[in-house]
């Protein structure tokens, strides 16, 4: 409201509302109820001078401190009080506004919320402790003793902890446009909440016939449920006003207390502070309540769409009372509409038989180890069709240790398994191209040569016999110049399907190039490998003999033995060589290496 004004008019404003406000509120504190010691029962300046200092700008505060000083002696001399005492006791007001200011700033420098728990109890704290110290203040410059302390202590932290909170927060509404935005409703349920409050304050502390001091309790009370903490703070005040008014003129049920004027504002004083300590942290805590509810129904509000997105659903199994609860997004992994009654008996159930017995065996597990779990299996919905889930969770646990609960989420995967599928299938297709000679559906030569050293490792460590043969069509560029092309290339065909059907089970043959193949024989002998070699060289001879649409072919096979010493490319040499002598020595023959 002053931020338009220059820095010297502003700093007058503040100290001219200080003082005003400060001797209204000591003048009437102290004409309504007197303890012991001209002592109010409640010390509302205190309390308006701090709000007015939470409110103001650091560069008014010195200003505002001699607008109070000077509005606390007036009203202590007008109301009796020595000038010497008033001036004590304005010091010790004084300090204890500067101390809780200085203690509130600490913790909170930029702004102080009442709409917490721990900003409120910081500012108890800060409260207290500044009332502390200017108990002290006022109890060594008056020459008092520990009675005048308590009196004073309790006085002044009343007043802080009263007046200061719906102050703070009104201002704070007005400047932000807070009753601006509020609906009509709104206000006017405020109106007449606060009113009942008024309404009933008055009505218990203007008689004594029936103990009703327990009614402005549940009127307060209520205004914290529905109004949060400015309704606790403002229905507090409006308590605490009446409450004193009435009781300092002698009605009510403390006013007719059989003792002391002394007593009786100990007992107001402790009755106002037992209703402020239940009612302000109430609020905090309801609207700390209020906004954790708030965030929980957003992220409940996320969860079911990320559920949705991701076909993610969730659900936990109660061990004690063996019930099961299910997301919407679980009903619909399962094919069922959400909120369908089912059991934990039949969840597990909708696994096909072959995967149930692995999903109760890995659930059983889980809750005698406590471990977390993971499985994947299929289940059969209720149309029949059958998809693909998988499930992961945790076990949740008493302060026992007693497994008490199971929480786990479960994702349908058909989709990414059915690609899984498809691309293993890719995979596979992609590496038998990449291995398969395309003329003849044989290993090709990389595939051959991997197979090569693969049985040459093993023979290797085992000890195991393996021989290699290499062999060649013979005449076969005149097959290609008599015939074409054409018939060569069947040709080929023909002898690599004879030669693979005379192998052993475990042996392979491969074409390495043109009209070359090799032929791995694993665990053979040197009368073994010839054995097998010289059956291969028969079938090509005799298959194409009895075939009518391709010239007779034969082949020459040369054959080398593994000896425990040479490499991969050592035995292909050896095999080679022995082919050209079975060239030299005629064709359609077999020899063996040296």
């Amino acid at each position: 409201m002053t931020r338009s004004l220059s820095p010297g008019v502003e700093a007058a404003l503040w100290s001219l509302m200080t003082a005003l406000g400060y001797f209204l509120m000591a003048s009437l504190s102290l004409y309504a109820t007197k303890g012991a010691d001209n002592i109010a029962a409640v010390w509302p300046p205190s309390g308006y001078f701090l709000a007015l200092l939470l409110l103001m700008p650091r560069r008014a505060h010195a200003a505002s401190f001699v607008g109070m000083a000077a509005a606390s002696l007036a009203a202590n001399i007008l109301g009796g009080t020595p000038p010497i005492v008033s001036a004590a006791f304005t010091l010790a007001n004084a300090s204890e506004a500067f101390a809780a200011l200085w203690l509130i700033r600490r913790r909170h420098a930029s702004e102080l919320s009442f709409m917490a728990p721990r900003p409120v109890g910081d500012f108890c704290i800060a409260t207290l402790s500044a009332s502390a110290l200017s108990a002290s203040v006022a109890t060594a410059l008056a020459g008092k003793g520990v009675d005048f302390f308590f009196s004073w202590l309790t006085t002044v932290a009343l007043g802080m902890l009263i007046v200061t909170p719906p102050i703070v927060m009104l201002a704070r509404m007005i400047d932000t446009k807070a009753l601006d935005n509020m609906s009509a409703r709104m206000k006017s349920e405020a109106i007449l909440i606060l009113t009942a409050a008024a309404a009933v304050t008055a009505t218990a502390f203007s008689q004594s016939h029936f103990p009703t001091t327990f009614l402005p309790c549940i009127a307060v009370v209520a205004a914290a449920y529905r109004l949060g903490p400015f309704g606790a703070a403002t229905g507090m005040l409006i308590v605490t006003i009446i409450a004193s008014l009435l009781t300092g003129q002698g009605a009510g049920p403390i006013a007719v207390i059989d003792d002391s004027q002394k007593v009786r504002v100990l007992f107001l004083q402790f009755y106002l502070l037992a209703l402020l300590f239940t009612t302000l942290p109430l609020a905090a805590l309801l609207v700390v309540q209020r906004r954790l509810a708030k965030r929980l129904e957003q992220s409940n509000g996320w969860l079911v769409q990320a559920e949705a997105a991701a076909l993610v659903g969730h659900w936990r199994v109660d061990l004690v009372r063996w019930t099961i609860q299910w997301s919407d997004q679980t009903y619909r992994v399962h094919g069922l509409e959400p909120g369908t009654p089912v059991d934990v008996d039949y969840s597990v159930e909708q696994y096909v038989e072959e995967d149930m017995a692995a999903v109760r065996k890995i659930l059983a597990e889980a809750v005698r180890t406590g471990h977390a779990f993971e499985y994947q299996g299929r289940i059969r919905r209720t149309d029949g069709e059958i998809r693909y889930v998988k499930s992961h969770g945790s076990i949740e646990k008493s302060r026992g240790g007693k497994a008490v609960g199971i929480f786990g989420t479960i994702q349908d995967v058909t989709e990414t398994v059915e690609n899984a599928r498809i691309l293993e299938a890719a995979r596979s297709a992609a590496e038998r191209v990449a291995n398969t000679d395309m003329l003849t559906g044989l290993p090709n030569r990389r595939h051959t040569l991997a197979f090569l050293e693969r049985a040459l490792v093993g023979a290797r460590e085992h000890g195991a016999p393996l021989a290699v043969a290499i062999f060649d069509i013979d005449h076969f560029k005149r097959i290609n110049d008599t015939h074409g092309h054409a018939v060569g290339d069947d040709v080929i065909r023909r002898v690599s399907q004879r030669a693979k059907a005379a192998l052993r089970d475990g042996d392979m043959v491969g074409r390495i190039g043109g009209e070359e193949f090799v032929c791995i024989l694993q665990r053979s002998s040197a009368q073994a490998a010839e054995i097998v070699a010289e059956r291969v060289r028969k079938a090509v001879e005799n298959g194409t003999a009895e075939e009518t649409d391709v010239p007779d072919t034969t082949i020459s096979i040369g054959l080398a033995l593994y000896d425990g010493d040479i490499d991969a490319e050592e035995l292909l040499h050896r095999a080679d060589q022995a082919l050209y002598t079975a060239k030299r020595d005629g064709r359609n023959r077999l020899r063996m290496a040296a």
